[in-house]
């Protein structure tokens, strides 16, 4: 490799022009950074810059690890790395890594330190270069001050599209945003189910003055069954109480409605026993035959009973351990959301080269999220409507 290669002085101009106003990321970053020091001052030029170790970091945020050497590292992580101790092979496996280290911080501690030593952003910003800089890309967005603290986050599935919204906005938190914003850094998810676990779980966790709405909890209504005199299992959309435990939630009673009455049509089921049909007899899909008459008792309960258990199964993942595969960040990745005993436990990049199969494998390399009534609610809705999604059953 070295036969050929340039001399240093022939480069260093370069480096100097590629790493301004850069922070270095590198695993083991103090030696690579006392060697750059080192060969700039041969030249007689004080080479400055900030730099980030992927070494400290992943002790930070994926503690008790064997070992934090980059070989040992992308391997129990399942980072697909080719030409390993190769300049190309291990930077490649370096930025991939530290794509996975800004996942798993969600205190956004990396993102907020790095805003604070840059000088450029303690100047009096302009709109325009703040989203002429930002990708037309599915994720999530923080929205800072000049001293790195976020003020908003939000999710998009055109994240360019959506801050320029916000700055044009004339409400008032767009306007809010407009005085107060210093940058704007974002996280690409490639998915937008990873995009509204995050945006949730980092509202929470972070708490910005301008998400007050979405600190509280974003769902009102939910699916409840029970059994009626005559053996018949009757479903019923209604506002959640205290601690109620619905079989799946939605955000007011209309969204409820129309997807209560997508399963009548799909699964042929009754008007009357889901709530939508008031009457002493058979109800009107009974008149027109798309009801097979369980309103009437013509249909038996043990027929009937299966198609709504089946619904009630596939709506509601109590106690089941499952993979939700979707789109990743890039053409060869996907993303995957955890699912341990009805449990939500975080999500996860893996190559297509790396197989996902057993919930060991995916512990290894998931970034750990809180279950609650928000996340549980945000899965169940998207899984609903998640054409593209793939569920793997485990």
């Amino acid at each position: 490799m070295l036969k050929s290669a340039p001399k240093f002085y022939e480069i260093a101009k370069r480096i100097v022009e590629i790493s301004e106003g850069c922070i270095l990321v590198a695993h083991n970053a103090k030696f690579d950074n006392r060697i750059l020091k080192t060969e700039f001052n041969r030249l007689g030029f004080n080479f400055e810059r900030e730099t980030l170790c992927t070494v400290e970091l992943s002790k930070q945020l994926i503690p008790n690890l064997p070992s934090y050497s980059l070989g040992k590292l992308v391997r129990s992580l399942g980072i697909p790395v080719s030409d390993r101790h190769r300049a190309s092979g291990d930077a490649t496996a370096t930025v991939k890594l530290f794509k996975m280290l800004l996942d798993k911080d969600t205190e956004k501690t990396i993102v907020k330190a790095a805003i604070r030593t840059e000088p450029k952003h303690q100047m009096e910003p302009k709109l325009t270069d703040i989203i002429s800089g930002l990708p037309a890309v599915t994720g999530v967005y923080y929205i800072h001050k000049s001293d790195g603290e976020i003020i908003y986050i939000g999710k998009s599935k055109n994240i360019k599209s959506r801050i320029n919204q916000h700055f044009t906005g004339q409400t008032a938190k767009s306007k809010k945003i407009q005085m107060e914003v210093a940058t704007v850094s974002y996280e690409k998810t490639g998915s937008e189910l990873v995009a509204l676990l995050k945006e949730s779980e980092e509202i929470k966790r972070n708490k910005p003055k301008l998400n007050r709405a979405l600190r509280r909890t974003i769902f009102t209504h939910g699916l409840f069954s029970f059994l009626d005199s005559n053996g018949y299992i009757n479903l019923k959309i209604e506002r959640i109480k205290g601690n109620q435990k619905p079989i799946t939630t939605f955000s007011n009673i209309n969204t409820g409605k129309s997807f209560i009455n997508k399963m009548i049509e799909k699964k042929q089921l009754c008007q009357k026993l889901c709530g939508l049909y008031k009457t002493k007899s058979a109800c009107f899909g009974y008149d027109i035959k798309t009801c097979l008459g369980a309103c009437v008792s013509i249909e038996s309960n043990k027929t009937y009973n299966k198609r709504v258990l089946n619904l009630i199964e596939s709506n509601n993942f109590k106690d089941q351990n499952m993979i939700l595969v979707d789109s990743g960040r890039e053409v060869d990745e996907r993303s995957a959301v955890l699912i341990e005993n009805g449990v939500y436990k975080g999500f996860a990049y893996f190559n297509l080269n790396f197989q996902i199969n057993t919930i060991n494998v995916l512990k290894s390399i998931i970034t750990p999220m809180e279950h609650n009534k928000d996340a549980k609610h945000i899965i169940q809705s998207y899984m609903r409507r998640g054409k593209r999604l793939k569920i793997i059953k485990i």
